[in-house]
């Protein structure tokens, strides 16, 4: 039997979880969440821990998914796995496209329709979100957030831990630094520093 063992059992969770269930790579999938033991189940499958159990649950399973949306709790979760020496699963929704020649690192979830197109590369523990494009040579740092719909043009590169809002666009060659959030629906025609907030069309910082 090969168990998956998913880190969060939110949103997120739900939507990993059954790209997990489709791919049928895994006969065995259950849940560590901050919410059990009050919460004990999740799309039928059982939450047999909290995230901070992760060194008792693990031990006895094959591979580990991070489905927390903050790209630094991610991270350090991922840290732990690692620090276990457990694989981290990386989960791939069958209706994905994936370019042989794009580069997916461990721990990364790619969700439906989503496309990855050739010498991309995609971080650990990121997430490529429903329907979202990550266009030829494009880099997405460790822990970044490209949501549903968000259309990254060649060459762009995210930083770590950022998050691009759902329906976000960035015009082509542009650099966005770590820990920038961009609004929903904004087109990014300007390269943006770290730690910035943007927001509009085109995006402009609202918030250092």
């Amino acid at each position: 039997m090969s168990r998956l063992v998913i880190i969060g059992a939110g949103g997120h969770g739900k939507v990993v979880a059954d790209a997990a269930v489709i791919t049928g790579k895994w006969s065995d999938i259950v849940f560590l969440d901050a919410a059990w033991p009050d919460r004990q189940e999740c799309l039928g499958r059982p939450i047999v821990g909290s995230d901070t159990q992760l060194k008792d649950v693990v031990a006895c399973s094959d591979a580990v998914v991070v489905a927390i949306s903050d790209g630094r709790r991610r991270l350090a979760l991922c840290d732990e796995v690692a620090s276990l020496n457990l694989p981290l699963a990386t989960v791939v929704h069958p209706s994905a496209v994936i370019s042989p020649y794009a580069r997916i690192e461990p721990g990364t979830v790619v969700l439906a329709r989503a496309v990855i197109n050739p010498d991309a590369v995609v971080g650990q523990a990121a997430i490529v979100n429903t329907g979202a494009l990550v266009e030829h040579d494009c880099v997405v740092a460790a822990g970044a957030h490209i949501c549903p719909g968000v259309s990254l043009a060649g060459g762009v590169s995210v930083g770590s831990r950022s998050w691009l809002g759902i329906g976000s666009a960035v015009r082509q060659g542009i650099k966005i630094g770590a820990d920038v959030t961009v609004g929903a629906g904004s087109v990014v025609v300007k390269d943006l520093p770290d730690g910035v907030t943007a927001f509009g069309v085109p995006a402009k910082i609202i918030r250092k």
